[in-house]
């Protein structure tokens, strides 16, 4: 399965939790959109079972009061690929200025694109509506990344912050093994 993730707005080296907890919740949004279309749509009640209809379920992953819901996990013998595009606004070159260093801004990524621990959560925090029952995220765990590419390119237009990037995450999910509940990621 192949398909893009976008963001714009800060993207900064060593993110606290409430910047990732943010960057998740961006993420959030798109892979809820994600799942609402075939194939992922047709297969969305075999993956994450009703909680009440199967309490074995290895399905949602629960960390505090969330209850996560990953596309790509170990369980389904899967794993992604990230092709990373980030446009800043600052000459081509600079991989270690303004907005920081690029290899910790994209540590800052990862996290936010992975199930957090309940300690990486940010403190008091709850689900919204949007996010009950479910909290879609890309990744299990991020050691579920088994290639990254990362491009950076100047952007060329007006940002109301200085240091804020313009990201495209381009995914690919491999499948391990076949079996029944991982066909949605082929």
């Amino acid at each position: 399965m192949k398909f893009t993730l976008h963001y714009r707005g800060k993207l900064p080296s060593n993110g606290s939790r409430e910047e990732k907890h943010a960057l998740r919740e961006h993420f959030h949004i798109q892979l809820t959109e994600l799942w609402s279309h075939p194939p992922l749509a047709d297969i969305f009640s075999h993956v994450f079972p009703t909680p009440s209809l199967s309490s074995t379920s290895a399905f949602p992953i629960v960390v505090g009061p969330f209850s996560f819901a990953p596309l790509v996990s170990s369980l389904f013998w899967a794993t992604a690929e990230l092709e990373v595009v980030i446009l800043r606004p600052e000459p081509p070159g600079r991989l270690i200025t303004q907005g920081g260093d690029i290899d910790n801004r994209l540590k800052t990524l990862f996290d936010a694109l992975s199930i957090p621990q309940t300690n990486q959560l940010p403190t008091g925090v709850l689900p919204t509506p949007d996010q009950s029952p479910l909290f879609h995220c890309l990744l299990h765990d991020d050691n579920l990344i088994t290639a990254v590419s990362v491009k950076t390119a100047q952007l060329l237009e007006p940002t109301a912050v200085k240091n804020d990037v313009e990201l495209l995450v381009n995914v690919r999910t491999e499948v391990k093994l076949w079996t029944f509940g991982n066909t949605h990621l082929g």
